[in-house]
């Protein structure tokens, strides 16, 4: 579970830790930040097109070797991000990294639902998420950190270096969880029937959109927190590594209580419940930005709207999961998809006032949040 737990991290790890550096690698590479914010829209969309891509091929060929190969792609990619001259081979890179990380995220959760469903997987994977949930909280202190003693390029350098530790460890901690009789053998025309019976299914569109948007609010909170946190508020890149991660030390509790719950509680109505705590808290959010409320209770609004996604990741996931054991790396893959791809939309919206306003985000974080709770009610109807 550390293990894949640490693979489930390569989202957060991608892009927390090299947040507190993104407003100087703006003005190292001679960019602007809506055009630096690409490098965090395109690591999305490569972490979406990467699990739909490794959902179907670990259905076919296993889940141990397509573990292994991502992890030495984002390897190479992230070493590669840490030499660029300007800021397009970056962004070509950042998607490449994305890609190499998407296999890890997509590939563990399919394993916990070769071997667990029902309450027993929502265990399982919000123990995933608890060992994972420790990236949004290391990841921004080590960044911020990491800027007193070299620049933004050591940070990837440092992401190279974790993805050989992680390499290590699956190869020595991962063993194959799809046994060779039950796997796809089908080819293509497999992986299209598969797909269609998802796409056909309501149940488990609902689910999966619940995630997406929810995941949405959370997208548009990283990608625009530190120029409206550094730029608007004036906190140091350090002090916004404290905050962000402040907010991911919320997201870990939110885990483990929503976890103690699992007893009594079923993971649709913890769900709920979640979601109705992120959209109160994010239209808090833009009713502060709106009065000029200043500092203080914007960081509230934002922990409590952060915090939250504790919840609904875990609980989303078993949901979306718990009908397609035999498809389950598709399922994911789907569900992965669905998330980085519309959080790679969500995030240059969210910056689009750069460090001039925080409107955007504040609008853009109860749209996604009412959105998550009305495709919930659609997937329970």
């Amino acid at each position: 579970m550390w293990v894949l737990g640490a693979l489930s991290a390569f989202g957060p790890l991608s892009i927390d830790m090299y947040l507190p550096a993104l407003p100087s690698i703006t003005r190292d590479l001679g960019s602007t930040p809506s055009v630096a914010q690409l490098t965090l829209s395109l690591s999305l969309i490569g972490l979406a097109a990467g699990q739909v891509l490794a959902g179907p091929i670990s259905d076919a060929l296993g889940r141990r070797r397509p573990i292994l190969v991502g992890l030495g792609a984002y390897v190479i990619a992230s070493g590669a991000c840490a030499a660029v001259p300007s800021i397009v081979p970056l962004l070509v890179l950042r998607f490449v990294q994305g890609v190499a990380g998407a296999f890890g995220i997509a590939v563990g959760r399919a394993v916990i639902r070769d071997r667990a469903h029902g309450i027993v997987a929502a265990r399982a994977y919000a123990a995933l998420m608890l060992v994972g949930g420790l990236g949004p909280i290391v990841a921004p202190i080590t960044g911020g950190l990491l800027l007193h003693i070299t620049d933004w390029r050591g940070i990837f350098v440092t992401l190279a270096l974790i993805g050989v530790l992680v390499l290590a460890a699956s190869l020595a901690w991962v063993p194959e969880s799809l046994a060779s009789e039950r796997r796809d053998r089908g080819g293509l025309a497999a992986v299209h029937g598969a797909v269609d019976v998802l796409l056909r299914d309501r149940r488990y569109l609902g689910h999966t959109f619940c995630g997406a948007l929810a995941y949405g609010t959370l997208m548009a909170y990283i990608s625009a927190s530190p120029f409206v946190l550094e730029r608007i508020h004036g906190l140091s890149p350090q002090e916004f590594s404290l905050v962000f991660a402040g907010n991911g030390a919320g997201i870990l509790v939110a885990r483990q209580l929503a976890s103690a719950r699992l007893r009594r509680t079923a993971p649709a109505a913890i769900l709920r419940v979640a979601l109705g705590a992120q959209l109160l808290a994010a239209g808090g959010l833009l009713a502060v930005v709106v009065a000029g409320a200043g500092l203080v209770p914007l960081l509230v609004c934002l922990f409590v709207a952060a915090s939250s996604f504790g919840a609904v990741v875990p609980m989303a996931t078993v949901l979306v999961m718990e009908d397609h054991g035999q498809r389950a790396g598709s399922a994911s893959g789907i569900f992965g998809f669905a998330q980085f791809a519309l959080g790679s939309i969500v995030a240059p919206l969210a910056g689009v006032a750069g460090s001039h306003s925080a409107l955007p985000l504040a609008i853009l974080m109860p749209a996604c949040s009412l959105g998550a709770l009305l495709a919930l009610r659609l997937a329970r109807t």
